[in-house]
């Protein structure tokens, strides 16, 4: 980055430590007085080997991935500037249709869904998981999946939000970064780091004022792609 001309500067901030993330915000308020873009990339996943029982799996993982993002976002959003722009990594396995029961995603779609109700709904996942009860409750079989179509309906809730706000033109949208070559894949992902931030890089810098996209979820390679219904373009 240096040889790019770019200084970034390091902070730490664990998503699941309340008071990390109060540290941050307090940093940021303090050294910059505001906050222009936000990504919310953080996140956790268990390996398919992994022997930690399914319901230890959905508790950590909807704590850190879910959680984790919603209690960033609740101490961060109050910084945001007018035409701030905020970005919730989601993925492909974040498609609304990944949830098998239609009931259940009616509720997750629905334009009454506030943060209360999706709390409760990733709280259920939780419990009828340690159950071994989640898949009769119509929930898919993994809790990367569940956690992130919670911040995908989450992002539509916050856009929502964003729209009556007495500051103007702040947008947040959610997206799918694409299958890449990092840890978490196990490098097993065809895209680099670089195209894997494309999408990212594209939400963040929307123009001033655009009329959309808002609360979208948008592919890696920027496509639009309708979260509800689909079809989803290339999962790579």
């Amino acid at each position: 980055m240096p040889n790019e001309g770019l200084k970034p500067g390091f902070h730490e901030l664990d998503i699941d430590d309340e008071h990390s993330i109060e540290n941050f915000s307090e940093f940021l308020k303090e050294k910059h007085g505001g906050l222009d873009v936000l990504v919310n990339n953080a996140a956790i996943a268990y390996k398919m080997a992994s022997t930690a029982p399914f319901g230890e799996q959905a508790e950590n993982t909807i704590r850190v991935n879910f959680y984790g993002t919603l209690n960033v976002c609740k101490a961060l959003f109050p910084l945001l500037r007018p035409h701030a722009r905020v970005v919730n990594v989601s993925s492909s396995a974040g498609f609304l249709r990944n949830v098998p029961d239609g009931e259940l995603r009616k509720t997750l779609a629905s334009s009454d869904l506030d943060i209360q109700k999706l709390s409760a709904l990733m709280d259920g996942f939780v419990k009828t998981a340690k159950e071994g009860m989640h898949r009769e409750a119509g929930w898919p079989n993994s809790c990367y999946g569940v956690s992130k179509v919670g911040v995908s309906a989450l992002t539509r809730i916050q856009q929502k939000e964003f729209d009556r706000d007495s500051r103007p033109d702040i947008i947040v949208n959610h997206v799918h970064p694409g299958y890449v070559d990092t840890d978490m894949t196990s490098h097993k992902g065809p895209l680099t780091i670089e195209q894997g931030a494309v999408s990212s890089v594209y939400a963040a810098l929307l123009p001033p004022n655009v009329e959309e996209p808002k609360g979208a979820y948008i592919w890696h390679d920027k496509q639009i792609v309708d979260w509800v219904n689909g079809p989803t373009p290339s999962r790579n």
